[in-house]
């Protein structure tokens, strides 16, 4: 439970650094400034990416935990939905 507060405050804290991009971008701020704040946002949404999916893992491990060869499945889908989207 600690784990999804924690990931939750961090994909609130990447949507304000969304928001605050695109007030950058109205605002015709400087091109370095927005590109800084871009990657700042891709980092953070790997990271909190990263988090989804090892949570997620951890969630399936524990729920089939009687079924090696369920557990397998799970990962491997887990694992090529990721891959697509990335």
């Amino acid at each position: 439970m600690e784990n999804k507060i924690k990931l939750i405050q961090r994909l609130r804290r990447i949507e304000g650094q969304i928001r605050g991009l695109q007030k950058m971008i109205e605002s015709g701020r400087e091109c370095e400034e927005i590109i800084t704040q871009f990657a700042s946002i891709n980092g953070a949404l790997k990271g909190a990416g990263f988090l989804i999916v090892k949570f997620y893992l951890n969630d399936c491990l524990r729920k089939n935990k009687d079924s090696v060869e369920r557990i397998e499945k799970d990962v491997e889908k887990v694992i090529k939905t990721y891959i697509s989207a990335v």
